[in-house]
């Protein structure tokens, strides 16, 4: 099989999901580390592997893909002994996991992303933060994570798709949330603790997807701990 490349930058939360895929799945890949605090993602060389210009991308052989929903599907179904748990042959289930993947781009990322970009990350792209904006994407973040813990997670299962065992969306749905980690802790506190499924969810994913969890979300929290730094030197 051709040799698989992954074009990332794991502060980035579909980058996560990704790598993290491969490495629970023994999926051998070789990664092209693109540095998006320095625009790399922007350079010419980059636009020719994907012209959205964002992370993350592959190369399987001569087959260039984008956005990490279409990869995970890919990978899932393009490896042979990936487990049926991640992406379900079962038709309805299928189905389910593909309305949450449709419905996280729209809510949660929509709200997280959002939340976090405009009230602390602006300044390392070179932007103003946005007050309103971040109100805005906060509203969407606490609505979406009410979503989540009074209708996909409804049922008995642990994981969104009411099974044991997660799917492709446990994987990207979590490392979406796990982007909060970049924030002061009281606020992560005050979005996360109305919702005692999900944190529940959230610790399953964890312990079923360890260790590789803690060292894919490794860069993350080294992220996390120069931000405080760099608060606690502003006070």
């Amino acid at each position: 099989m051709a040799a698989l490349k992954v074009y990332a930058d794991r502060r980035s939360k579909p980058v996560r999901a990704v790598i993290l895929f491969c490495k629970l799945n023994g999926i051998e890949f070789e990664e092209v580390k693109i540095d998006i605090f320095k625009r790399e993602n922007l350079s010419p060389e980059y636009a020719a592997i994907n012209p959205m210009k964002t992370v993350p991308a592959i190369a399987h052989g001569d087959f260039k893909l984008f956005e990490s929903h279409a990869i995970l599907i890919y990978l899932a179904s393009a490896f042979p002994g990936v487990a049926d748990h991640w992406y379900p042959a079962d038709l309805f289930s299928r189905a389910k996991l593909h309305s949450v993947l449709d419905w996280h781009h729209s809510n949660l990322r929509r709200g997280a992303l959002g939340y976090v970009f405009n009230s602390l990350l602006a300044p390392h792209f070179g932007l103003s933060l946005n007050p309103q904006t971040a109100a805005e994407c906060d509203k969407i973040l606490v609505a979406s994570l009410s979503k989540i813990e009074s209708f996909w997670l409804q049922g008995n299962g642990k994981f969104l798709l009411g099974n044991d065992q997660p799917s492709i969306a446990d994987l990207s749905l979590v490392s979406e949330i796990m982007q909060l980690e970049v924030l002061e802790e009281k606020e992560r506190i005050r979005i996360l603790d109305p919702f005692k499924k999900v944190q529940r969810w959230i610790q399953d994913v964890k312990d079923a997807t360890r260790p590789h969890f803690d060292e894919v979300c490794g860069v993350l929290f080294e992220t996390a701990a120069i931000i405080d730094k760099q608060r606690a030197e502003n006070i």
